[in-house]
Parts: C-alpha cells; sequence; structure tokens
C-alpha cells in the first residue's frame, strides 16, 4: 500500500508542477506567484523525505541492530503524513495547481490504509519502545553503511558528550566566547579540515561523514560546536572553487589545522536574501606601494567575527546586480569580547559589536563597519580571474552550508528528543512516571518519527552530493527546509512535556528551544529558501 500511496503523492506533484511551471514560466516569474511556488517546495521536500525513510526502512530489514517493526511503522505513518498533506495543500491551490477532483480523490483502499496507519496507538507503540530504550540509545537510527562512519560518529559522540555537552549551559547563559580547549581539540580531530583536500593538510571526508561530525557536535551544543566548523567549510569551497593554486597553499592548511578561524561576512543592516543587492564596497587603490582594495561598508550577522583571524566578505567592485560581487579574504587580529576595534597602519579601521541575540550564543555575531580596510590584492580569491565572480563562490559554499545545517537541526533535534524522554522517565506524575501517560507516548512517537524522516533526507542529500548527483543542492536545501522546521518543533513539544520546567533554564530543553529558532532562519530563511532556492530551482528544471 505505500506505493499506492507514493503514488498519490507524485500523480499530485507531477501535475501541479507542470502547471505552475507555465503560470510563472518556468521560474522566471515566481514573486508572481510566491505562495504557489513555496507550496512547491513542501510537495516536493515532504514526497523526498517520505521515499528516502521508505527506502532506509526496506534496506535495514534483516539488518543486525535495527527495530526493523520500528522503522517500518515510522516510514508508513510519515508518509501516511504526507498523503494527507499532499491532500490539504491540493486543495488549497486547487486551480493553480491544474487539479481535478479525480486526482485528490482517495481509493477506498488507500483511504483505509491512512486510517490504520495514522491510529494513534501507532504512535505510542513507538513512543513506549523509545522511552523503554532510552539508556542504551538503541532507537537512534544511524545508517551508516562502513566502519569508517561508524567510527567517526562514535569517536564524535565521545568528544561532544565529555567535552561539550559539560560546558554548554554555561555557555549559553553567560553568553561566553567558545573556549579555545573546544578549538584545539576539533583541531586535533581533524574537524576543520574535514572539505581539504589531503594533498592541502586535510582529511578530505565525504559530505556523509561531515553530517554525522555535525549531527553529533551540534547534540551536545549547536553554536559551541555544531556550528563552529560551517565557516571554514564555506570558505573552503569558495578556494576550492576559484581559488588560485597560490591561495590554495596558502589558506587551506592553517584552515584544516584551525590555525586559522573564519568568519562569513555576506550580510548587511540592509540586505539579507537578497544577497546580488550587497552594497559594501572594495575599491582599487596602491597603499604603500601595495596593490589591492579599501573596504567601506556594513556587515551584519557575521557570526565568530571577534574571534576569527580572517573574513570572507562579499564586496561591491563593480556594477549592481550579482556580476559586480567579489570574495575576499580581510585578515583580522582575534578579538574575544563583545565589541572589537581593528586599526591599520595606514589609517582603515574595522568596527565589531556583538548583537543580542536569545539564543545560539557562544560564538556572537557582529554587526562591522568597515572605513578604509585595505585587503591586498592577493587576497580577492581568484585575483583578477575571480573579479565579479564571488556571488557564485559563495553560493558553491552556501550549498554545502546547508546541507550542513540540516545536520545541526538534526542534532539538536536528537537533544531535544533525548531530553525529554529522560525527563519523562524520570518525573513522577500522579503517581506514576510521565513516561507512563498515553500522551507522553504518543508526543515521543511522533518526534521520533519526524527526527528520522530528517534524518535520512539529510542523509540521502550528503550521499548526492557525494555522487556529484544534479539534485544534491535542492536536496540538500529540502534537507534543510524540513530539519529546521522538525527542530523547532521538536524542541517545543518537548518543552510542552517538561510543564513548567520547560521554560526554567536549568533545564537543558529551554535552550534547545531558544536555539532551535536560529535554524529556519540563517543558510536562507524558510520562505526565501521555499520560493527562490527550491522552488524556482524545480519550476526551471
Amino acid at each position: 500500500m505505500s506505493l499506492d500511496a507514493i503514488e498519490y503523492c507524485q500523480a499530485i506533484y507531477d501535475t501541479a508542477l507542470e502547471s505552475v511551471k507555465k503560470l510563472t514560466g518556468n521560474g522566471i516569474n515566481v514573486d508572481d506567484h510566491q505562495v504557489i511556488a513555496r507550496e512547491i517546495a513542501q510537495l516536493s521536500t515532504q514526497l523526498s523525505a517520505a521515499e528516502t525513510l521508505q527506502a532506509y526502512a526496506d534496506q535495514s530489514m534483516g539488518k543486525p541492530g535495527c527495530d526493523t517493526k520500528r522503522l517500518s511503522t515510522s516510514a508508513d505513518i510519515f508518509l501516511a503524513e504526507t498523503v494527507e498533506n499532499f491532500r490539504l495543500i491540493g486543495n488549497r491551490c486547487f486551480q493553480s495547481f491544474g487539479l481535478n477532483e479525480k486526482t485528490l480523490a482517495y481509493g477506498d483502499s488507500l483511504q483505509t490504509w491512512l486510517r490504520q496507519t495514522l491510529a494513534e496507538s501507532n504512535y505510542r507503540v513507538i513512543g513506549v519502545d523509545v522511552l523503554k530504550d532510552a539508556e542504551n540509545r538503541q532507537w537512534i537510527a544511524s545508517n551508516t553503511d562502513g566502519e569508517e562512519e561508524a567510527e567517526i560518529r562514535d569517536s564524535t559522540r565521545r568528544f561532544a558528550r565529555d567535552v561539550v555537552a559539560p560546558k554548554a549551559e554555561e555557555i549559553h547563559r553567560k553568553d561566553l566566547l567558545v573556549p579555545e580547549s573546544f578549538l584545539q581539540q576539533m583541531s586535533d580531530l581533524g574537524y576543520f579540515g574535514m572539505s581539504v583536500p589531503v594533498e592541502f593538510g586535510g582529511v578530505g571526508l565525504s559530505y556523509l561523514m561531515m553530517l554525522l561530525v555535525t549531527e553529533e557536535l551540534s547534540s551536545a551544543s549547536l553554536p559551541a560546536a555544531g556550528s563552529i566548523i560551517t565557516r571554514p567549510e564555506i570558505l573552503t569551497r569558495a578556494l576550492l572553487k576559484g581559488g588560485t593554486e597560490q591561495q590554495r597553499k596558502k589558506w587551506l592548511e592553517p584552515i584544516a589545522k584551525g590555525e586559522i578561524m573564519v568568519g562569513i561576512s555576506v550580510t548587511e543592516p540592509n540586505v539579507g536574501s537578497d544577497v546580488a543587492s550587497v552594497s559594501c564596497r572594495a575599491s582599487e587603490t596602491v597603499l604603500n606601494g601595495q596593490r589591492g582594495y579599501l573596504i567601506n561598508g556594513a556587515k551584519a550577522w557575521c557570526t565568530f567575527a571577534g574571534r576569527a583571524n580572517v573574513l570572507a566578505l562579499l564586496a561591491r567592485t563593480g556594477e549592481a546586480g550579482h556580476k559586480g560581487l567579489s570574495l575576499f579574504i580581510v585578515e583580522k587580529d582575534p578579538f574575544t569580547g563583545h565589541t572589537f576595534q581593528m586599526n591599520q597602519l595606514g589609517g582603515g579601521s574595522l568596527q565589531g559589536e556583538a548583537i543580542d541575540t536569545m539564543g545560539y550564543r557562544g560564538m556572537h555575531s557582529y554587526v562591522l563597519q568597515f572605513d578604509n580596510y585595505f585587503v591586498p590584492a592577493e587576497n580577492l580569491v581568484g585575483e583578477e580571474a575571480g573579479v565579479g565572480k564571488g556571488f557564485y563562490y559563495q553560493m558553491n559554499g552556501f550549498a554545502i552550508g546547508r546541507l550542513q545545517t540540516a545536520g545541526r537541526a538534526v542534532g539538536l533535534g536528537q537533544a531535544a528528543l533525548e531530553t525529554t524522554v529522560k525527563y519523562a522517565n524520570d518525573r513522577p506524575q500522579f503517581g506514576q512516571p510521565l513516561a507512563s501517560f498515553q500522551n507522553t507516548q504518543y508526543v515521543i512517537g511522533k518526534m521520533f518519527v519526524h527526527l528520522e524522516a530528517s534524518r535520512q533526507l539529510s542523509y540521502a542529500a550528503g550521499r548526492a552530493m557525494d555522487e556529484s548527483d544534479a539534485s544534491a543542492n535542492i536536496m540538500a536545501s529540502q534537507a534543510k527546509l524540513l530539519a529546521c522546521r522538525m527542530a523547532v518543533n521538536l524542541a517545543q513539544q518537548g518543552q510542552l512535556l517538561h510543564g513548567g520546567w520547560g521554560y526554567a533554564e536549568e533545564y537543558a530543553i529551554s535552550r534547545y528551544v531558544a536555539d532551535s529558532l536560529v535554524l529556519p532562519i540563517f543558510e536562507g530563511v524558510e520562505p526565501i529558501l521555499e520560493m527562490k532556492v527550491i522552488g524556482r530551482g524545480l519550476l526551471a528544471g
């Protein structure tokens, strides 16, 4: 019956996609149909997740250590939810999608399957299993096919549990900077050089292994561990895509070794998702006989800018639009405070002030002001050949950033589920553990289903990138979209099961709620990700 369910969704999706392609001129006029474009993105994302979770459940049949019944039930539940969501969205966009009553109608057998699959007792059965297996974590499905993947997950989990987790709450509450001891140990473990090829001093891990590392680090602390490795990844990808051989030799090895910490500087106070409208300007100059550029303008939301040794800065070198942007490696001294000022001998300056945030603490995100700040011409990524290509180099890095953000969201969702399971098992209520109540079991079961769907879509996207699949970038964006929304929902559901204590800082769930809220915003805010990345990408295909 799962095949019939997928065919039902596929028929709606195919009809809707062709209709909206005509409506938008293959995505060119997507801004005239923004809501419809978002709904197409939702359909494609949910269908991809349902298919990958079904495939994983099928592949896991008979494998040692896998609870195949729980996985197959979870896969069927998520698929059934997807079918119902397709019908809901189809009704909402009936005319724009070019649908008819026959396409949306359930057959008798499908209707019966949906009612049986979505029975609340099925969620509770999964929840009971998860609550019982909490101590040994056997309910955590990893889908790592090889020894190398399993080994890197286990070693990262030990580091996250033994080193990061004990300090995570203090870093959050006191808004501390990530300890240098974290950075040193992460460097020793090779986390900053995961995407750096071996010939440049890195470890050259696969995208899947990068996801596993990100997931485990984020389960201990999103800002103080999981997000630190994203910044060097983005600059590394830009250098591999467009840097000169000399630039790669100069920068990649110290990045891989953790000797250089990286900040990414793209967003501006008045420019967020519309990257092509960046106005911070880089003007050619000669200073003390050295060719270079003077940077002038403001940047915002530059995370880790204080501690960073270099900033990957997108600045305007030419005409309006994305073709006038170039990418620079801006060197600076590291600072540990919430404010800093970098003064150059030639009179240039860079000022930074941390933005107060409700969560995602540990690296600090800064507003920056550049005033005639000099950058040597050799620090323009690609040098002369890179003029006007910064937008493309940056977007290539952002695709990887979205994949990593999916991993970060899965890690945070995992942490939210784990801490909620522990609380439910330990907390007495009305003379019995909270875990013994049907509602608790139902909520935990639903949390598990959505976590596993997000995890498997993320892994599928990682594998697609490893195989250079043409669909990899869209799939990474889908994984980011699904996983970030999942992380918010799981954190909030976990908080509700904590009751009043879920609002107290002494319980980790309050931190997970605060941190989760940033996930649908960075690396592509949710509506833009749906409209301009996934939606437009699908409609143009």
